[in-house]
This record gives C-alpha cells, structure tokens and sequence, in this order.
C-alpha cells in the first residue's frame, strides 16, 4: 500500500504514535477514515505515525508529485480548546520559525512549505488541539480527542469534496 504513494494524486497522512496517547489522533482519523468512508479513487489516507519525514523526502524528489497533501495531527496550541479541530495556514507560521515548528515531531513545516511553494502541491494541515501529550507509554485517546475524529473526517471528506 505505500507504494501507492507513488501513484495517488490526493495523499492523506496521519501522524503521531498511538502509543502515546492523543499523539495517536492522526493515526486514528486515517483509521476511521478508510472504514468509514469511501475515499476517491485517486486518493490514499496512510498513517505515517511518525515517519512521515522519510515520505515527505520522497515525495520531494519525486518527479510526478501528488495534486493534494492533507496532513493530520495533534497540536498544542494554547488558544485552542482540547479536542479542537481546526486548519493550520502554513503561511502563519513565521517565516523565522519554520526550521524549528512542527506539527507534534511530525513533518516540520518547512518541508511542507517546499512541497507547496516549490513543488506545486496543494499542503493542507488539519490540527487538532490537544493539552498534552505523556513522556511515558499510554495508549488511548481522551474522550475530547475520540470525539474529535469524526470531525477530522468529515473536514477531509470537505477538501476532497470535488476531487
């Protein structure tokens, strides 16, 4: 099935380790995603846990690039309520900040701005708040982060709405 990543225009990736509690929020919206909805033909929703940064690096040097990126992933941001789904603009990242924000050690933001910038892909970050994520092994979601799955989905299912 990664091979697919070689081939699909709309790729879908949720990052995080679902060892560590809501860092395990990508993978699960990927989860209910493929059991939940039919996906078009041209996309493919893959969790990358956390190894999206060696298929950001293919995708890179990839010739055929895919059309559409939407990454997913638990984020703090103090602003935000736990469970919170919301999009991430890369633009609003600060251009100083870019090496050194990412999205919960996932791919850092200045991967997916040369992807969009450069490589003409369409980067779309889809986060979801969460207050914390444990430095010890605790599988599960919260219940603020197990509701907020369903409303990852639909909000990819919006993106892909006319693909």
């Amino acid at each position: 099935m990664t091979t697919d990543i070689y081939t699909k225009k709309i790729l879908i990736f949720g990052c995080g380790n679902t060892l560590f509690a809501n860092d395990g929020f990508g993978p699960a919206v990927v989860e209910h995603l493929n059991r939940n909805y039919t996906l078009p033909d041209t996309a493919l929703a893959l969790d990358a846990g956390t190894g999206i940064r060696d298929f950001m690096f293919d995708l890179l040097l990839m010739e055929d690039k895919p059309e559409m990126l939407i990454v997913v992933d638990a984020v703090t941001v103090p602003s935000r309520s736990p469970g919170e789904v919301f999009d991430i603009d890369l633009t609003d990242v600060p251009r100083e900040k870019l090496s050194d924000f990412s999205l919960h050690q996932s791919p850092s933001s200045n991967l997916l701005k040369e992807l969009k910038d450069e490589g003409g892909v369409d980067v779309r970050v889809i986060g979801m708040h969460t207050d914390a994520i444990p430095n010890e092994i605790n599988p599960g979601l919260a219940p603020e982060v197990e509701a907020a799955v369903p409303r990852a989905c639909q909000r990819i299912m919006e993106l892909l709405k006319d693909k």
